[in-house]
């Protein structure tokens, strides 16, 4: 019985010993915004949910952006997938450090249940066009007659 007890206790020991052996994980220090050579877009947010909306609501978001680069940001166009969302968005450059926007607004009508409205926004920036998302879930108006 002392065997088993005395090879439970080294088994213990050496298992506490390599646990104790491995080194602690050094956090890497936080990357600062570190700007790019050349212009860069960096979304605040890249989707935004409406939650539940009536049938026929017209809704509006604006995405805010900053320009993490080291050149004037142009945004060239703002593209959508349907005709339910119009797209506006910062006209002007968008200085290194200096912020910007895209709203995108939507019009529920004629449409039902979960939506999920792309917008593509191509620029400038050396890392292609960005996409930002607009989701909602279109609820049927009160008095229409309900669907099974």
């Amino acid at each position: 019985m002392k065997k088993v007890l005395l090879s439970f206790a080294f088994a213990a020991f050496v298992a506490g010993g390599a646990v104790a052996q491995e080194q602690p994980k050094t956090k890497a220090a936080a990357p600062q915004e570190q700007a790019v050579n050349g212009p860069a877009l960096t979304f605040e947010e890249t989707e935004y949910n409406f939650g539940d909306i009536t049938q026929g609501d017209v809704v509006e978001h604006t995405f805010k952006f900053k320009n993490t680069g080291t050149q004037p940001l142009v945004i060239e166009r703002v593209d959508v997938t349907c005709g339910c969302t119009t797209p506006a968005w910062s006209k002007e450059p968008i200085m290194p450090g200096k912020t910007g926007f895209v709203t995108a607004k939507f019009n529920s009508a004629g449409k039902l249940g979960q939506q999920k409205k792309a917008i593509t926004v191509h620029s400038n920036a050396a890392d292609g066009a960005k996409y930002v998302y607009i989701v909602t879930n279109i609820k049927e108006k009160s008095g229409a007659s309900a669907k099974n």
